[in-house]
């Protein structure tokens, strides 16, 4: 996106990210050929979850010395109570400690609850494993000491994720090539660095120094900070206060009117820009370019991504390179924005800089660092690119009053699929997106289209490990059917389509729509991008351009898919969007609950659901009426009892709510930068 400065986003990812034609990638295994099988855990649990949960809250009250106290229902979604999202309140002055304060006793109680899910875990639980990639030897809660009540309780946590290995078949690629991912995965490396100082001022190294506790070590660095991201950000240390929204952009007891009234007092501050820092200098704010905050680390990456430039037998890939080396060091990222648009044949690619807002919660202004190291597959975006040929089509067709669609993006968009080998920064912490939607600048949009970049390994360790076992659980089984990596990977796909089709500017002429909508954009867009995205896909089946797609199989998979993603949590703006989605739907009558507790899709509603709600989101965002967003999301973005009821039984199951990766140069089997050849 664009902040109102003259600066512009870089390339960025719509992060799962959810994120979405023609046949299964499963059918696409010649050119990611890898070991697929999971190691197997036992299909029984020691205990059954009842059981475990009532010994779990009596240890809980012993411990606490609190017998009278009720035990809330866990509000997770897997094996810890995770929080339901909600709609985030714009804070009011406050003061925000990076300092330790005492863990309440409610907070022991609701924590030590999870480990019920989380035995189940343990124990094992049936995952499917087709073609998947392949699990880690050494899983997410492998070889943890559990030497406390406190260790037990990460351990827990961390059972929420399974462990995926992040290899691909490079047998294709030149040695010149081969020889730039170690570069590359340096570079992102200097990206993880800043996303680190960017979530956690304090640092890294002295949070993990402070821990003992191997549990505490990894689940800190899976989050990138003491702060659960699939648990709303709650802390997970004892003493850790809550997070600021705000995260390390902005001076911690900030507030929304003092930060405008300098943005207008001080312009040249860029105060609102997507790559300044917010600091105060005595009585004043002041604005810090990203390039000068981070210029050690930034420096760093540009001097391998020249080194990598070098090596480039792509002339497209090689500008691109060059160009974003030079835009690290001035923040004027549209140059290798626009070049990174004309790459069209390039084997490798490279996704790395501030890019994303949704770190910034309290003003989504500000742009985290990540990277993302890719391989392409040449034949596969090949066979998707017909689709962007349709793109104009779609957009006209939108189901909104015309002055909402008036906007005509660029036609030079490009679709593909990858193999991804290395995430960092924003990319990788909590929940990981499975696709890419590119640029966020609305100009290199309009002038340009967008490319959509499909993660094939990424995504199919998703659904095999985490959706289908949730479609077991909740979806009507005569329904289960219906459920499909095809229609998984065109949904998700179209999801990020959707990104690039509908409005970009007000037409109330309130600036560009995330300016319009500050930190409700990111929730909006992403709701857009998911109903948008399934309305193309009815809208290509009535049309006969995807004769081998069902309906009924991306209707079914789309909402196994609500149930996938609600569970990132609230600070995630696609829990939030899943949210709305879910309850709008039900209003509706397209999706409906069984006497079993499990769902069902009723087609015909379903169309007529999809088309409303897609022109509803499209009306807000034209218009740029924050207050209307806000009431819209208050009504819709709420856990329901029946909800929460099923998204409980997904907990007791035992079913992980993400991934997390082994990854980099000696996972491929090369030599790490500097190593002798």
């Amino acid at each position: 996106m664009r902040s109102s400065s003259s600066r512009t986003a870089p390339p960025s990812p719509r992060a799962e990210p959810p994120e979405r034609i023609a046949e299964a990638p499963e059918h696409a295994s010649e050119t990611a050929k890898r070991p697929t099988e999971a190691a197997e855990r036992p299909t029984e649990a020691v205990e059954r979850p009842a059981e475990v949960l009532q010994r779990q809250i009596e240890t809980a009250e012993r411990a606490t010395e609190a017998p009278e106290r009720q035990v809330e229902r866990p509000r997770r979604t897997t094996e810890t109570p995770e929080r339901p999202p909600e709609t985030p309140e714009r804070p009011a002055a406050r003061t925000y400690l990076w300092a330790r304060q005492p863990t309440p006793p409610t907070m022991t109680l609701r924590l030590l609850a999870c480990g019920a899910a989380a035995l189940l875990v343990l124990a094992g639980c049936r995952v499917e494993s087709r073609n998947a990639a392949t699990v880690s030897p050494t899983a997410t809660t492998d070889g943890l000491a559990v030497a406390t009540r406190e260790d037990s309780l990460l351990e827990a946590r961390l059972a929420q994720y399974t462990t995926v290995r992040l290899d691909a078949d490079l047998s294709a690629l030149s040695d010149s090539t081969r020889r730039m991912i170690p570069l590359l995965i340096e570079a992102a490396k200097a990206m993880d660095e800043v996303f680190w100082m960017e979530a956690y001022p304090p640092g890294r190294d002295s949070l993990l120094g402070s821990l003992t506790s191997e549990a505490a070590r990894r689940y800190v660095t899976i989050n990138y900070g003491p702060w659960d991201r699939l648990a709303g950000n709650e802390p997970f240390l004892p003493g850790v206060g809550p997070k600021p929204p705000g995260s390390g952009f902005y001076p911690p007891d900030i507030t929304e009117d003092e930060l405008l009234t300098a943005a207008d007092a001080y312009p040249d501050e860029d105060l609102t820009g997507l790559y300044t820092l917010v600091r105060r200098e005595g009585d004043r704010l002041v604005g810090v370019p990203y390039h000068e905050a981070f210029a050690e680390q930034h420096a760093r990456a540009a001097r391998y991504l020249r080194e990598a430039a070098a090596l480039a037998q792509d002339p497209g890939l090689r500008r691109y390179l060059e160009l974003r080396a030079d835009a690290l060091l001035s923040d004027d990222y549209q140059p290798s924005d626009l070049a990174w648009m004309d790459m069209r044949d390039n084997p490798l690619d490279f996704i790395v800089g501030p890019i994303e807002t949704y770190e910034d919660q309290l003003f989504g202004y500000k742009a985290a660092h990540e990277a993302y190291v890719l391989i392409k597959d040449l034949d596969w975006s090949a066979r998707l690119q017909r689709f962007a040929t349709l793109l104009p089509a779609l957009q006209r067709g939108l189901p909104v009053d015309d002055r909402y669609k008036a906007e005509t993006p660029g036609t030079d968009a490009d679709l593909g699929a990858y193999d991804v080998v290395y995430y960092a920064g924003d990319a990788n912490a909590g929940s990981k997106t499975i696709a890419i939607n590119l640029p966020n600048d609305e100009e290199v949009q309009l002038q340009k289209g967008s490319r959509r970049l499909q993660l094939k390994n990424a995504m199919r360790a998703k659904y095999d490990r985490i959706l289908v076992p949730i479609a077991e659980v909740l979806i009507a089984e005569d329904q289960q059917e219906h459920v499909s990596f095809d229609a998984f990977f065109g949904n998700t796909m179209f999801h990020e389509v959707a990104h690039g089709l509908g409005i970009k500017n007000t037409v109330t002429g309130r600036g560009t729509v995330r300016e319009a909508l500050r930190e409700q954009a990111s929730a909006l867009e992403e709701g857009k991008a998911d109903v948008l995205g399934l309305y193309m896909v009815q809208r290509l089946i009535e049309q006969g351009e995807w004769e081998e797609a069902r309906l009924m199989d991306h209707y079914v998979t789309f909402v196994a898919s609500i149930f996938r993603s609600i569970r990132f949590g609230a600070s995630s703006a696609h829990g939030r969007a899943n949210l709305v989605r879910f309850n709008f739907f039900q209003e509706m009558g397209a999706i409906t609950q069984t006497e079993d507790g499990r769902w069902r899709v009723e087609e015909e509603a379903m169309a007529e659901a999809v088309e409303a709600l897609a022109g509803r989101i499209l009306t807000l965002q034209g218009d740029g009426d924050y207050d209307a967003v806000v009431a819209f999301v208050e009504e819709y973005g709420v856990m329901t009892p029946a909800l929460q009821a099923s998204l409980d039984r997904v907990a007791a199951a035992g079913i992980p709510v993400d991934v997390v990766f082994e990854q980099g140069v000696e996972v491929l089997g090369l030599d790490p930068v500097g190593a002798s050849r």
